[in-house]
């Protein structure tokens, strides 16, 4: 039992390590030295095929390592779970769509003109789930993870796992934030919370532009 624990959490952090350092804006800037502007196209969808392929062996070291049952809830609490993984599914999509999940996924990158994206500053959003939690998207995985109506010794494992890089993950994705939105950002992180969406909606401008100062030249709480 130790013994898978023990692989479950090694290729975890193997993974952690391999996915911020590819997700970083030092490899993203060596990429782009070295491939020029194909960098621009290619990087996004190639990185999430290399995160997804290096998802894949966490599904026979769930099936095949020694494990253990801590619980199965009956019927029909294993419903009401069931039900709570599918809405944390949707708001995770949901999340995704309302910030340009194409661009996520790297297939607009493909299509749109280089150029063309240089001239358009990204937006960031900041309303909807957003006005109550800075990262919905990882808020719904934790629901996700952690609603499952039957937990086992290496899912309870892997599911730490996730759960404390997710955590960890926020700190890298919102150094690049600010390194893209500037004071704008900093604001937003000072009146949305991180993670746990404890606070409520807060209402900020619809969107704030790329490298702005607050919008409408004004930082203050609406």
């Amino acid at each position: 039992m130790l013994a898978s624990i023990l692989i479950i959490l090694g290729y975890a952090g193997l993974y952690a390590v391999i996915h911020s350092w590819l997700a970083s804006l030092r490899m993203k800037a060596w990429a782009r030295r070295k491939l020029g502007p194909a960098s621009d196209r290619w990087y996004r969808l190639i990185y999430n095929v290399v995160a997804g392929l290096m998802l894949l062996p966490f599904v026979p070291m769930l099936a095949w390592l020694p494990d253990r049952t801590l619980y199965a809830l009956p019927a029909p609490w294993s419903w009401l779970a069931l039900a709570g993984q599918l809405v944390a599914a949707l708001g995770a999509v949901y999340g995704l769509w309302v910030t340009d999940a194409w661009h996520f996924l790297g297939l607009r990158q493909l299509i749109e003109p280089a150029a063309d994206r240089r001239a358009a500053p990204a937006a960031l959003t900041v309303t909807g789930m957003y006005a109550w939690v800075r990262h919905p998207v990882y808020f719904w995985a934790l629901l996700f993870l952690w609603l499952a109506p039957r937990m086992t010794v290496n899912q309870a494992t892997l599911s730490l796992a996730f759960s404390a890089y997710l955590y960890v993950g926020t700190f890298f994705e919102e150094q690049r934030l600010v390194h893209e939105f500037g004071e704008a950002y900093r604001h937003y992180q000072r009146q949305v919370p991180r993670l746990i969406p404890w606070r409520g909606p807060v209402r900020l401008p619809k969107t704030i532009s790329a490298r702005t100062d607050c919008v409408g030249q004004d930082c203050s709480a609406d």
